[in-house]
């Protein structure tokens, strides 16, 4: 079908506009070519031809010609009005807030969108539904990763409104400093004691021993003697009792820059999960944990995990170890002259034993497991 000339003007005003925001560098080559309908190279042909020929040049020539095939045909070169329109709606009624990575995942995988990223954010921002990212500042070295899985693993909490209209929660995650893969995400009411072995019966039990943990300086995990200085390697807590039993170096960090590589993964959580948990309509804590399990963090895994520097792995193998009587509170009790020890204002009766006729005196270890259950 022949182009009519109030349409070629349309189309030339449009590319005029482009461009223009091309040459300010407010638009990358690719973008402005996405915004056209038409591929870098055909834009860097036209802008060749208006520079040689001025005007001219565009109007006796066809502009971004629609291929005519159906919506989500990969050689199709404009997307058609109507899907315009629509993913305008998705974003504003459905996907409000989302990053554009985040907005298009979903536009593939539930709308059968086939147009490219670029094109997504570039029409975010054309339609000021996103704000452009603020330009980043001077490069820092990052810290090399550790070359195995295994080597070194974060642990660390974040408290946040992670399900809507409910009040803050801790978010508990263990991931590896190789690969950025999360082992082990759940949510509680407060980060503790309980939270923490909670999270290493499930890494370890999984995957093995590592040969180092790398946390804040949280009362849970290290005394120290003043607030914001060294930790007491002589004093153990219970998460360092049970580290140093099962031989995990513990390594504390000592400032917000040095927990980098478990500070930055919630930024992404606080953005993405949120979202997904409200866009599931899950409101309980059981159903976000479930969900975290079966769908979420094998999809992030999938998605922003690396492959390490090195084959193989650090993770030791421990059969036969029991884990949840080692990663529990542990404490020693002097048996009363009822046969009981009090324990957290709990009077825990000693079992009979063929050993001995009663245990009045006797020095007793006292464990609480992480689900709360409790045995002398």
């Amino acid at each position: 079908m022949r182009r009519t000339e109030a349409h070629q003007g349309v189309r030339m005003i449009k590319y005029l506009s482009i461009l223009s925001r091309y040459e300010a560098s407010e638009l990358s080559q690719l973008e402005a070519a996405e915004l056209l309908g038409m591929s870098d190279r055909t834009f860097r042909r036209w802008s060749q031809r208006f520079e040689e020929e001025g005007e001219s040049g565009l109007l006796d020539r066809r502009l971004g010609k629609a291929s005519g095939k159906a919506w989500g045909k990969a050689w199709g070169k404009r997307v058609l009005v109507d899907r315009e329109m629509e993913v305008e709606t998705l974003y504003r009624t459905r996907y409000a807030g989302f990053t554009a990575k985040h907005f298009h995942e979903h536009l593939v995988r539930d709308h059968a969108f086939a147009w490219g990223y670029t094109w997504t954010k570039t029409f975010l921002h054309s339609k000021g539904l996103l704000e452009r990212a603020r330009r980043r500042g001077a490069h820092r070295r990052k810290r090399p990763r550790r070359p195995l899985p295994g080597m070194m693993l974060h642990q660390d909490g974040s408290r946040h409104e992670w399900l809507c209209g409910q009040p803050a929660l801790d978010l508990i995650v263990t991931l590896d400093d190789a690969t950025g893969a999360i082992y082990s995400a759940f949510l509680v009411a407060e980060e503790g004691t309980d939270s923490t072995f909670r999270a290493l019966n499930e890494v370890f039990g999984e995957h093995g021993l590592p040969l180092s943990l790398y946390t804040d300086r949280g009362s849970h995990y290290f005394h120290t003697a003043e607030a914001g200085g060294k930790v007491d390697r002589g004093a153990l807590t219970q998460a360092g009792r049970a580290l140093e039993h099962l031989g995990v170096e513990h390594i504390a960090a000592y400032s917000p820059q040095a927990r980098g590589r478990s500070e930055r993964p919630f930024h992404t959580l606080q953005d993405r999960l949120v979202k997904e948990l409200a866009l599931a309509g899950i409101t309980t804590i059981a159903a976000a944990n479930a969900f975290l399990r079966d769908v979420f963090i094998p999809d992030y895994n999938k998605r922003f995990a690396r492959k390490p520097e090195q084959e193989g792995t650090a993770f030791v193998a421990i059969p036969g170890v029991g884990l949840r009587e080692i990663l529990c509170v542990q404490e020693q009790r002097k048996v009363g002259n009822d046969n009981c020890v009090s324990f957290n204002r709990l009077k825990l009766q000693i079992p009979a034993s063929p050993l001995r006729a009663h245990f009045v005196k006797a020095s007793v270890k006292v464990r609480q497991y992480e689900d709360g259950r409790k045995a002398a």
